[in-house]
């Protein structure tokens, strides 16, 4: 894991593929720049010790005593147990990839609080009056119900370098909807 040293304020602004014509860019345009938060490195780093201490030893118990059984070209459980583990594996690649890889950053160390940057944990108001609360996260963070949304999301995109009191249009599959934003945190 490695925290991204060009930005002083503490959160980058937004994910590199979003940048402006012009902007110097160290990492080549065809791998934009991932971002995750220290608390979504933690749940990825977490799942990733699970599954190699955890679920991985655990099948791959299953298949050695299946293996012992004998013929393996009709043994379901040594079938099933062998599929598990590319399972287990593709996943272990892809959060170890993934982690490291990416640019942890920590809301909290924000120090434009003033404007939505990654990592922000906005609250909107709808045009019929309704509040919401989200916070702009990577994509691998993404949870929905739980109040996480991409910073590549339309509505996350539409709020970034925003400020209290601003108004944002966003186009939604159930059309146009305008929401004002009430207030801004780093958490």
């Amino acid at each position: 894991m490695r925290r991204d040293s060009r930005h002083s304020e503490g959160a980058p602004e937004e994910p590199d593929d979003l940048d402006l014509e012009g902007e110097e860019d160290e990492e080549p345009a065809s791998k934009p720049r991932r971002y995750l938060t220290r608390a979504g490195a933690e749940r990825m780093h977490k799942e990733l010790l699970r599954l190699l201490n955890e679920e991985r030893p655990k099948v791959t118990a299953e298949v050695s005593a299946a293996a012992a059984q004998g013929d393996r070209s009709e043994n379901a459980e040594y079938i099933y147990g062998k599929k598990r583990l590319r399972e287990i594996d593709r996943r272990l690649r892809f959060l170890q990839k993934r982690l490291d890889t990416a640019t942890i950053v920590v809301p909290s160390e924000q120090t434009d609080t003033g404007h939505v940057y990654f990592g922000a944990t906005v609250t909107l108001e709808d045009e019929d009056g309704g509040r919401v609360t989200y916070q702009i996260v990577g994509s691998d963070e993404i949870d929905t119900a739980g109040g996480r949304i991409s910073v590549e999301s339309p509505l996350a995109r539409a709020l970034l370098r925003k400020k209290v009191d601003d108004t944002v249009e966003v186009v939604r599959p159930r059309g146009e909807i305008e929401y004002t934003l009430v207030q801004i945190r780093y958490v």
